[in-house]
């Protein structure tokens, strides 16, 4: 038996509700492989689109008050915890696999004084042209930024996890096998005021929380599920390079020349490496088509 935390990226689970619940069925599929062989899961979800387009419906409606961003984040941990509960229940039921599946709306802890606060990295919505992005600024005095070559983005800050409020809730279900949906969107940030939790605007990145919530449960194994197959450097220039397997040494120097983008693929390495520090243990970057073969270690970028 083993200790998996399985992290899934807001962009590859699609652009609506529907297209998500589609997403959904195939990764279910490979989920519940793992679940038959008593293996233990953590689900992380990604909600950078999600969580964008629920706070723009709440700005741009005349009769609805502005909703604050924890209260957004919450509200996208809930329904995509639904739409992931709902697929692997009806896969568990199909395969015969007795397990029951909780979403559990997960508190963060960050530091107040985080400099992160000062920098907003973390893109969030919708993807725009430069022309439109600039018009939204101009509007509404968002920071957008290019996100990897694939249009513009709003930009918030993307403060790092100090702490999971609800981790022995966590551990306690997963040691119950239940299967546990946790830290949603990176989690709900909050700050320690007073001796009292406060949230904060913000958009924690689900793969540094991935990877605390896999420090602090011991996990075995990271998976990072996204919306490519591999990891590869000189991402779309002509001597592009696939990495199927890596070392940790190897990530580092990857990292450090500079390889990865800032708003996709250096978080999910740089999260890897902070799981990988100072043990033998395994990460997967795969695609969230390829996830029945990234859990068997035959698909994906594999480091160790």
């Amino acid at each position: 038996m083993a200790k998996y935390v399985v992290s899934l990226g807001g962009n590859a689970l699609g652009n609506n509700p529907k297209e998500q619940k589609q997403a959904l069925i195939r990764v279910a599929s490979a989920i519940s492989d793992l679940l038959a062989s008593n293996n233990q899961v953590a689900i992380v979800h990604g909600n950078g689109p999600q969580v964008g387009m629920i706070n723009l419906a709440f700005e741009t409606s005349k009769e609805t008050p502005n909703m604050p961003f924890p209260e957004c984040g919450a509200m996208s941990e809930g329904y995509i915890g639904f739409h992931i509960q709902n697929a692997l229940y009806n896969c568990l039921k199909e395969k015969g696999i007795n397990k029951t599946v909780s979403t559990v709306v997960t508190q963060v802890l960050v530091d107040e004084k985080d400099p992160l606060f000062n920098s907003p990295s973390k893109p969030i919505g919708s993807f725009y042209s430069k022309e439109e992005a600039e018009q939204i600024a101009k509007e509404k005095g968002y920071i957008m930024k290019e996100d990897a070559g694939r249009g513009y983005r709003r930009v918030v800050p993307s403060p790092l996890p100090i702490d999971i409020i609800e981790k022995e809730s966590i551990k306690a279900l997963l040691d119950d096998g239940q299967v546990v949906i946790c830290a949603g969107g990176g989690g709900i940030p909050v700050i320690n005021k007073n001796n009292k939790l406060e949230g904060v605007a913000a958009v924690i990145d689900k793969d540094y929380a991935s990877a605390k919530l896999a420090e602090l449960i011991d996990a075995d194994y990271l998976v990072i599920l996204t919306a490519v197959d591999y990891v590869s450097i000189n991402y779309k220039k002509e001597n592009e390079m696939v990495l199927t397997n890596a070392t940790k040494e190897m990530m580092e120097n990857y990292l450090e020349q500079g390889h990865f983008a800032k708003g996709s693929m250096y978080p999910k390495v740089q999260a890897v490496l902070n799981f990988l520090k100072g043990n033998k243990k395994t990460a997967v970057i795969a695609s969230l088509n390829n996830a029945e073969e990234a859990f068997k270690l035959k698909a994906g970028t594999i480091i160790k």
